[in-house]
């Protein structure tokens, strides 16, 4: 599986996010950003990643 297209996946949600926190969420460049993270979400999804590659689970406080 590619790799970057995690990476690349992971960067255009932060993007997006902080272009949210910056701009909002009707404005025309947090549209774009949702557009870019969830085009890149696609690619990521139809070369095998899964959900969790790219939001793997925090630890559980119990485990060491």
């Amino acid at each position: 599986m590619a790799a970057h297209l995690i990476r690349m996946a992971r960067a255009a949600q932060h993007r997006a996010a902080r272009t949210i926190r910056r701009h909002g969420l009707r404005h025309p460049a947090t549209r774009h950003a949702l557009a870019l993270a969830a085009r890149a979400a696609a690619w990521a999804w139809e070369a095998g990643h899964h959900v969790t590659d790219l939001h793997p689970h925090p630890p559980r406080q119990d485990e060491p």
